[in-house]
């Protein structure tokens, strides 16, 4: 029986987990963290909706990243004007600040993923 897919996917696997505890290393951010401020740092202000589905993430999830991301001063949530039970959410200032401490020039990214 040929496994080979699997050891593939086991390695790719390993490579994701390592280049993001180098992430978490280098910026303190998890790799959804990151690209949450990716996306917000265009200057639009999105939906927690709109977030998830961008970063193609639950909104169960999502809601965690973009908590851990407001309870660091990064992200900051604003009332819609139209209906004040909706809220959208943007980058502040400390959060470009963050972004731009991650660079990816220097974190290296695993041989596995560089075909991806």
């Amino acid at each position: 029986m040929d496994n080979s897919c699997l050891l593939k996917l086991r390695n790719v696997y390993r490579a994701i987990i390592n280049f993001e505890n180098q992430l978490g290393a280098a910026t303190g951010l998890n790799i959804n963290e990151a690209m949450l401020l990716c996306l917000l740092s265009d200057g639009e202000r999105r939906l927690s909706g709109e977030i998830a589905d961008q970063l193609g993430l639950t909104r169960s999830n999502a809601s965690k990243v973009i908590a851990s991301l407001e309870k660091q001063a990064l992200i900051r949530r604003q009332a819609c004007k139209e209906d004040s039970r909706c809220q959208k959410f943007h980058i502040t200032k400390k959060g470009m600040e963050m972004l731009d401490h991650v660079h990816c020039d220097s974190l290296k990214m695993p041989e596995e993923l560089e075909n991806l």
